[in-house]
């Protein structure tokens, strides 16, 4: 075990431990559990958003993908950060308006109904802990490599530790571990980003000829095709990434914690900056790996890409910087891992408990007791998949969340709030087929049946490794086919114009404010 990683590895584990312990003083209702009583200014939630939104795939995963495959690991991330402007422009205000502490909330301000209500935690709960597990798996392979502690031991370790701050810190540690997370990464990222710019005198030119000799790849390394190479797969990939963002629940939670809609804009906009500027920093990063370490040492110490940033801190620090970048990837896997379990947590304690089980006459302190129980249910859960899957391919995963995601929460978000003949049958159908759709067709696509680790040895039976250009439609025609199918009649003129005009400035027309 290196001295200089474990006394970085401690030095995380109080820090956070140290924000959760004061953030327990301030979570003394479900308001404070939840949504941190909305006391966020909108530039902090835009970083914890931002803490919350770049996970271990993206810090290391983006870094290995530019250094291996060139422009198109690049392309790649752009589907990320364009993702934010469907979610500013056509989401983020009316969550803030119709809802108040889940997904949930905002269809049932117009379809109360506890069908719906269930279906849409159940959605949550599944996406996050789909996200979740891959975290866990990253978390655990990168203990195991800077401290020789046993895999298995890592990942309870990490399991346990982001369990804590949501048991007894709630939105309030989640938040400001993720607040912190942004602020390490961005720093050790940009620093590293400069370290590798003054080796070339600070000439990006310079760079690029380094890298074209350093990959066999050459000139077409700045040029699209060396990773989709097929047209089909690469728009699918893309679909899936812009749509997905804007129907994760862990990401559009957060709008509940500022105090109204102007701190909701101010969030997304430091959101897209602070994620804007990290992935041109992967960009450099990437270039500098090829450069330093060279593209064959790279795919002989790690084929899939994920160790590229810790071995050019290494090789451009030592120990040290190894040691400072890898517990930034560390604070980057329990930020996100934490945001992902409030968000599963939400949906069944507040969703399925409050709402469905007691009939929303819980109190505030069984409210508060079933969202601490169910965040450990929530950790556990994770932790025993995480343990099972260490040998499995869980890049799928990752693309699953997203997919998932574009094609079932999405679909039933905009049109409940912008399509006036939408009904609950319409709600249930799409959330239904969307989910279905997108699960089955990543369970029987390459993914999971013809590669290392696939649950079935054969041919795939669905060709795309990323379904979403068909996993996506499935979800909007299921919403719109239930609705026009179904008998249910349609709500009046004067019902849905004070639903529209509540999800758009928060103003309720309604008499009786229900």
């Amino acid at each position: 075990m290196n001295l200089t990683y474990f006394l970085f590895f401690i030095c995380i584990v109080i820090c956070t431990l140290i924000i959760t312990h004061w953030a327990a003083q301030h979570t003394k209702t479900t308001y404070q559990y939840y949504t941190a009583a909305g006391s966020l200014t909108g530039i902090q939630n835009g970083m914890a958003i931002a803490g919350d939104f770049i996970s271990a795939a993206s810090f290391l995963g983006i870094v290995g993908t530019i250094a291996l495959n060139g422009y198109d690991g690049f392309f790649y991330s752009i589907g990320f950060l364009v993702s934010y402007l469907i979610v500013l422009f056509f989401i983020a205000e009316p969550v803030h308006h119709l809802g108040k502490y889940s997904l949930g909330d905002v269809i049932c301000a117009r379809f109360p109904s506890d069908k719906i209500r269930m279906m849409m935690a159940v959605g949550a709960f599944v996406i996050s802990i789909l996200y979740m597990i891959p975290q866990l798996v990253a978390s655990g392979l990168l203990i195991r490599l800077l401290l020789d502690i046993d895999y298995s031991t890592s990942v309870v370790i990490i399991g346990s530790l982001m369990t804590i701050y949501v048991v007894f810190g709630g939105m309030y540690a989640t938040s400001w571990v993720q607040i912190v997370k942004t602020v390490l990464l961005m720093s050790g990222t940009f620093l590293l980003a400069l370290i590798v710019l003054s080796r070339f005198n600070w000439s990006i030119s310079a760079l690029v000829g380094q890298v074209k000799i350093g990959t066999p790849l050459a000139d077409q390394f700045f040029l699209p095709g060396n990773m989709l190479s097929n047209p089909v797969e690469a728009i699918s990939l893309h679909l899936a990434l812009l749509f997905g963002t804007a129907g994760l629940p862990h990401i559009l939670i957060r709008f509940y914690t500022v105090k109204n809609v102007k701190e909701v804009r101010r969030s997304l906009v430091t959101a897209s900056w602070i994620i804007g500027l990290f992935y041109v920093i992967t960009l450099v990063l990437g270039m500098g790996t090829v450069a330093f370490i060279g593209w064959d040492q790279l795919v002989v110490a790690d084929p899939t890409g994920n160790l590229a940033a810790p071995l050019l801190a290494e090789a451009l620090g030592g120990d040290f910087l190894l040691a400072c970048i890898s517990a930034i990837a560390f604070t980057t896997i329990v930020a996100v891992v934490a945001g992902l379990v409030i968000s599963a947590t939400t949906a069944f304690s507040h969703d399925i408990y409050h709402h469905i089980i007691k009939k929303g006459r819980a109190t505030e302190k069984e409210q508060l007791r079933a969202a601490q129980w169910t965040a450990l249910g929530v950790g556990i859960t994770a932790t025993l998949f995480a343990l099972g899957l260490k040998n499995i391919n869980v890049t799928f995963l990752v693309s699953l969340t997203f997919i998932v995601a574009a094609s079932s929460n999405l679909p039933v978000l905009l049109f409940t709030i912008y399509w006036k003949r939408f009904n609950q049958t319409g709600v249930i159908v799409g959330m239904a087929s969307g989910l279905i759709a997108s699960m089955m067709l990543l369970l029987f696509g390459p993914h999971m049946m013809n590669l290392d680790g696939g649950w079935i040895h054969g041919e795939a039976l669905f060709p795309l490794s990323n379904p979403g250009i068909i996993a996506i439609p499935i979800g909007f025609l299921g919403a719109f086919a239930g609705t026009m199918l179904s008998r249910e009649k349609s709500q009046s003129n004067n019902t849905y114009a004070a639903f529209f005009i509540k999800a758009q400035t928060g103003i309720d027309t309604r008499r009786d404010g229900a």
